[in-house]
């Protein structure tokens, strides 16, 4: 696995910009929390997709595949909780099973090396 620093540079600016976003539009005292950490799960996911390129071009596509997967659904639980009023611990253990669900398939991915 190689890393492209100006794709991830891009990549996490993007995740940045989102995440902002994400702070601008939400109006409880939940800001930064959301912020933080729609910026983590955004930033890893479209790193993976943008930002890295493999040896193996089947590990290489399943990864990234996977990713935008999961970015998009992060976008979409990221979206909703920007909307709704929410309880620090719902949105802690939502996304935390979100990154932890992807970690382990694309280190699974990664592990198979097909």
């Amino acid at each position: 696995m190689k890393i492209n620093f100006v794709l991830t540079t891009i990549a996490l600016a993007i995740s940045g910009l989102i995440a902002y976003g994400l702070y601008s539009f939400h109006e409880s005292e939940n800001k930064i929390l959301l912020t933080v950490g729609s910026f983590v799960l955004l930033a890893t996911t479209f790193t993976a997709t943008i930002g890295t390129s493999f040896t193996n071009s089947r590990t290489g596509t399943n990864i990234k595949t996977v990713s935008s997967i999961f970015f998009i659904g992060a976008l979409i639980s990221s979206l909703i909780f920007t909307f709704i009023t929410f309880s620090v611990p719902v949105y802690i253990i939502t996304n935390g099973i979100i990154l932890l669900i992807y970690l382990l398939i694309v280190y699974s991915i990664n592990k198979a090396n097909q």
